[in-house]
């Protein structure tokens, strides 16, 4: 028999979120699978609030087009915990939540007394993870980061820029440090509850971005632990050893297409040699006919460096008479690994992305509107992903978690 849930994979668990925007995202992934995410803020409200821009470039608390993307299927509620009853309020919040997230720095938690020794006391079994630039322990520990901290210290950096390398290092736009950390804590969460499901038993995460970061340094790492080969950056390829061809080409229309190595194997090869010879460039490959030897690559064998410079410039020559698309679609219809290089809204026009709902509207019924967002790069047939709510306004659901859910009384919380 055929299943069907409308429940995300997180229905009825609860979450509590505080601390900085270094968490928000891991917030969100959980909230958009179904957790119950209650954001935790000062009563001045998270300062990601402040963030430009801003909805129709007015400033104010609820406008923050940064603060709408990471923290979208999220209540809020606003709480001071550096108050004692503000601390005694949290502490009634986790004893009905199964997860706290903190990105507080680190040490923070415990010296106001909600760490996870003083809450699991309460609640044993729930889980809490920190999310920190450098762990809660270890000479950096107390050390000041932002994003591009984490991504310069722990290696992304170092691979990332031009041929050039008079030209300092770059670093992709996107908080991708943010997003690799939440990513590493929201799978520390789930193996946690798991864990909980079987044992009863909540425990303690410490997530950090450093090291987060450096675990996606593709081969810069491994090919110095295995070798104590240094790679080096190169303009919009994979950072090498050994220099490689240019792997972008700039077509007719303007936009480049990333062609990488150009044909990958034997096969892929006979596909392009066919190809040069309709466009009437194979000549320009003169005796490098025979398929690139990858190993002859690696080594930097000068024929082979040779054989990529010249494959790389008709290819280059290819482009500049195509339109990016046109050369795009006949090249994977070839079966090559050619990509256009997309511009944010090039991405959420792309009919692929739209085919698959990933572009989805939110609406915000206190503007009157609906907004696309960025949707979810994975499905789940059988438990739905959805943005549940649009990101909510400062302290929007303070009576209904504390009133309704936490059983204050009207009085309380207006003397609260």
């Amino acid at each position: 028999m055929q299943r069907h849930f409308e429940q995300g994979i997180l229905d009825g668990v609860r979450v509590l979120e505080v601390g900085g925007e270094i968490g928000a995202w891991c917030g969100k992934l959980m909230g958009d699978v179904g957790a119950d995410v209650i954001k935790v803020e000062p009563p001045t409200g998270d300062p990601t609030r402040a963030y430009e821009p801003f909805y129709e470039n007015e400033p104010g608390p609820d406008r923050s087009l940064f603060f709408w993307h990471y923290n979208t299927s999220k209540r809020s509620v606003t709480l001071d915990l550096e108050q004692d009853g503000g601390r005694e309020v949290f502490m009634r919040l986790a004893a009905q939540a199964d997860v706290v997230v903190d990105s507080h720095p680190p040490g923070y938690m415990d010296s106001i007394g909600l760490g996870y020794e003083a809450i699991s006391k309460e609640t044993p079994g729930l889980v809490m993870a920190s999310i920190t630039p450098f762990g809660q322990s270890g000479p950096y520990s107390d050390y000041a980061s932002t994003d591009l901290t984490a991504l310069a210290l722990g290696g992304p950096v170092w691979s990332c820029g031009y041929d050039d390398h008079s030209i300092p290092p770059v670093r992709g736009g996107g908080n991708q440090a943010y997003h690799i950390v939440c990513h590493f804590a929201i799978m520390g969460v789930l193996t946690a509850l798991i864990h909980r499901q079987f044992t009863g038993i909540g425990q303690y995460i410490d997530a950090n971005m450093h090291a987060a970061a450096n675990v996606t340094t593709e081969g810069a790492s491994i090919n110095w632990l295995v070798a104590e080969d240094t790679v080096q950056r190169q303009t919009g390829r994979h950072a090498s050893v050994v220099p490689t061809a240019d792997g972008q080409a700039l077509c007719r229309d303007g936009r480049y297409v990333n062609v990488g190595i150009g044909a990958r194997t034997e096969e892929q090869w006979i596909h392009l040699l066919s190809w040069l010879q309709e466009e009437g460039l194979i000549e320009d490959l003169g005796e490098f006919l025979d398929y690139p030897s990858r190993e002859a690559m690696r080594r930097g064998d000068r024929e082979a460096r040779e054989q990529q410079r010249r494959v790389a410039e008709v290819m280059r020559e290819l482009a500049r008479r195509t339109d990016a698309d046109v050369l795009f679609k006949r090249a994977q219809a070839l079966g090559f690994q050619w990509g256009i290089v997309n511009s944010p809204e090039d991405v959420l026009e792309d009919p692929h992305f739209q085919a698959r709902g990933f572009p989805v509207e939110v609406e915000h019924p206190d503007l009157g509107k609906s907004f696309v967002y960025a949707g979810a790069p994975y499905q789940f047939p059988e438990s739905p992903w959805a943005i549940s709510r649009r990101p909510p306004l400062l302290g929007e659901h303070n009576r209904e978690v504390y009133v309704d859910e936490l059983g204050m009384s009207t009085e309380e919380l207006q003397n609260f």
